[in-house]
């Protein structure tokens, strides 16, 4: 499955668990925000798919992605994503 559509299946993800998914331009890397008392998700139009991925899978790592489904790629490329920021927490720390 190509990146492009598991970060669309992931933004559904983040949609269904509340948070609005926002796509805009700027100096910034993205995440989840409050603005105007609404819980969004921002996305830098400007990242390629794969930082895209890594934003939706952080914000995912706190909601309960278990509640919801997930197509068996998405699921996988959820927790690669995961295991990733795991090993580059651990790194950092070090």
């Amino acid at each position: 499955m190509k990146t492009t559509q598991i970060v669309k299946e992931l933004e559904k993800a983040v949609e269904q668990l509340g948070l609005r998914v926002r796509r805009e331009n700027g100096n910034f890397r993205g995440g989840p925000c409050v603005r105007n008392d609404e819980a969004l998700l921002m996305l830098n139009r400007r990242h390629p798919p794969e930082i895209h991925l890594a934003v939706l899978a952080d914000a995912l790592q706190d909601l309960p992605v278990d509640t919801i489904f997930l197509r068996p790629a998405v699921r996988r490329a959820l927790e690669d994503a995961w295991a990733r920021h795991d090993v580059v927490e651990i790194e950092t720390e070090e």
